[in-house]
């Protein structure tokens, strides 16, 4: 439970590089950039760093990954980190610098992902799933969540025109957006007939491939009520990773959403009640209405009516992917979605912002549905009056 620890904990500073295409740039320079805008934004600089946790570029894994980022920023930290989690491990690092914090190891870290797959390689993401991934056609990670989304429409009747709603919801709320990469209105026609990947996904059912680089800063609510902004609160978090090949576990459509999103309300002490607003890890249409529909928010089965009626988009009763998302912001694994939380807890989205938030969720998730992190933000109080 979060009440259990010693002190509370604060994301203090957020900041992104450009998103898309960014030629010239390293993995390094991707990295550092974004933690330096993330101390800037918390009013902080190098000097303050206690500790660099880094999510190691998909594109090439290198070893050592937060000591070379620590290098290139001229700091020695007492902690350094890389933690593979795939895409669920952007919360998984949060936790942990919480760990190092609690045992008096440091008071101010740093969390950063950057990578550059679009410009340079991006053959990890074309490889096999599992031995005989190969045997059965399952390269890289649209023709697997394909099986994925078939399945889910087999059992709980999701539809294609729901994937369609998810596609259009976070290209919408892409627009309000300067950074996204994709701003452009998709119509109904527009998903229906753009060419298919991996049925039923169609292009716009696909995150892009893309450059960029976010970070945050994590500390303690003392030393975070010393800066000018008003910190963010981590209220709960939570991590249940299903770990095998999803084409080997009883039931390959399901995720770890239900007991992370268990745990992260537990130790909150809320509920779904309590959430105004939710960034959903949305590597493929398919994800958000399994992700919803798992934390409660949606029987099984009417994830994607939240999306049809219009529940999802601002204005709605359930805001989701504010930012555009990884199918629209940028397809970069979820980092940034932490970021737009906290600029949407602080009131500082522009057009796209939802009124008088509270609490936001986040979602994380990688691989094929294999790991799955649930953490939730809040102001002060964290609560309605």
């Amino acid at each position: 439970m979060m009440d259990r620890l010693r002190q509370r904990y604060c994301i203090v500073g957020v900041g992104n590089t450009a998103f898309g295409s960014t030629p010239g740039e390293s993995q390094v320079a991707l990295n550092v950039q974004a933690i330096r805008a993330a101390l800037a934004d918390a009013g902080l600089t190098t000097r303050d760093l206690d500790g660099v946790l880094t999510k190691a570029p998909t594109s090439t894994f290198p070893m050592l990954w937060a000591p070379r980022v620590a290098e290139a920023l001229r700091v020695r930290p007492a902690i350094v980190g890389t933690l593979d989690q795939a895409g669920g491990s952007n919360i998984g690092l949060i936790q942990y610098a919480i760990s190092c914090i609690e045992l008096g190891q440091g008071e101010v870290i740093a969390i950063s992902y950057g990578d550059n797959p679009r410009t340079g390689t991006r053959a990890s993401y074309a490889r096999a799933r599992g031995g005989d991934g190969a045997v059965a056609g399952l390269f890289g990670a649209p023709s697997s969540y394909a099986l994925v989304a078939r399945r889910r429409m087999h059992e709980y009747g999701t539809s294609k025109e729901q994937l369609a709603h998810v596609a259009m919801t976070h290209r919408y709320h892409a627009g309000m957006n300067p950074n996204a990469v994709y701003r452009s209105p998709i119509t109904f026609d527009e998903y229906m007939n753009a060419r298919w990947v991996a049925e039923p996904f169609g292009l716009l059912d696909c995150c892009p491939v893309s450059d960029g680089g976010a970070a945050y800063i994590v500390t303690t609510e003392s030393r975070a009520k010393e800066l000018a902004k008003a910190p963010v609160y981590i209220r709960g978090i939570g991590q249940s990773h299903p770990s095998w090949e999803f084409f080997r576990r009883p039931d390959m459509a399901a995720s770890g959403a239900a007991a992370s999103g268990r745990m992260c309300f537990e130790s909150a002490g809320m509920s779904t009640a309590d959430v105004d607003f939710c960034e959903i890890y949305d590597c493929f249409t398919i994800v958000p209405i399994i992700t919803l529909e798992e934390y409660g928010f949606a029987e099984r089965g009417r994830g994607g009516a939240l999306y049809q009626e219009g529940e999802t988009r601002i204005g709605g009763r359930l805001p989701c992917n504010t930012s555009g998302g990884l199918l629209s912001e940028s397809g970069m694994p979820g980092t940034q979605l932490v970021c737009e939380a906290v600029r949407q807890l602080r009131g500082e989205c522009g057009a796209r912002q939802v009124r008088n938030p509270q609490v936001g969720l986040v979602s994380q998730q990688g691989g094929i549905l294999t790991t799955h992190a649930t953490m939730l933000l809040a102001l002060e109080g964290g609560r309605r009056p």
